[in-house]
């Protein structure tokens, strides 16, 4: 009796750690399964998250040389080209612009223009002061006694204009393109009796304002107008050619007929 008794609970005692067992397995094996499926979804995100990470870095293209320094000179221009093209006029009576430029954004490629600009456009700034004074009782300005106590250069962008009279005499104009301020205003020296000839022929020629010219140039092309010059075309006709720099700091020049504002030629600079 005492035996079968023994016998019976050990055979309880081995069933009990049977099913023990066995259910440790099956929790062991729900646990590996949700596990797996964690993992699974986990990877499947790891590869959806990552790829909208690396396209946004590409997103913002490398600027060149040339657009960084447009970029640099149009962020801190405040004055716009219509309004430095009245106050440039504003400073010779009875004047018309020929040319407007701000300075710093593709020089080189407006210097050519009108002949006249030789000794006033250029953007060393010392010069310029320098001749100022001298200069000051030619000028038909009433502002010209205020222009030389300013350094032109130190206060950052410039528009540089010049405007002719009517027997093509030009003055150039310096304002500053953050305040709005005439920097200088004075005859250009180094005039000839042909320099003047041709000024005045081309205005005579040039039935549209550079204004006009502006606003052809920026219906076809959405940007900032940089720079504006009377110019021959191919032939007897003359152009307005204006550069119109987009949102991508690319350059585009136009060249609009003076007598017509239709476009003739557009060029964009991909530098």
């Amino acid at each position: 009796m005492n035996s079968a008794s023994s016998r019976s609970r050990t055979l309880k005692t081995v069933g009990a750690l049977g099913m023990a067992a066995a259910t440790a397995v099956l929790m062991t094996g729900c646990g590996q399964s949700s596990d797996s499926a964690t993992s699974a979804a986990t990877s499947e995100a790891a590869k959806v998250v990552p790829q909208k990470q690396t396209t946004s870095p590409s997103a913002s293209a490398q600027l060149t040389q040339d657009q960084q320094e447009r970029k640099k000179v149009l962020d801190a221009t405040k004055v716009t080209f219509d309004d430095a093209a009245t106050t440039a006029a504003g400073e010779v009576a009875g004047g018309k612009l020929v040319d407007l430029d701000l300075k710093g954004v593709d020089d080189d490629d407006k210097d050519q223009s009108p002949s006249p600009t030789g000794s006033g456009s250029p953007t060393g700034s010392a010069s310029p002061t320098g001749s100022a004074s001298p200069t000051g009782t030619a000028s038909p300005s009433g502002t010209g006694t205020s222009s030389p106590s300013a350094s032109p250069g130190s206060e950052g962008p410039v528009w540089v204009a010049e405007v002719a009279e009517k027997d093509g005499t030009v003055h150039t104009v310096r304002i500053n393109a953050v305040d709005g301020k005439v920097i200088e205003a004075r005859v250009d020296a180094d005039q000839d009796a042909d320099d003047k000839k041709q000024t005045a022929a081309r205005l005579a020629q040039a039935t549209q304002t550079p204004q006009q010219a502006a606003k052809v140039a920026t219906e076809k092309k959405k940007g900032t107008v940089t720079s504006v010059g009377l110019d021959d075309s191919d032939g007897n006709s003359v152009v307005w050619q204006v550069d119109v720099v987009g949102s991508d700091w690319k350059k585009t020049t136009f060249d609009v007929d003076a007598k017509n504002d239709t476009i003739v030629r557009e060029e964009t600079d991909n530098d």
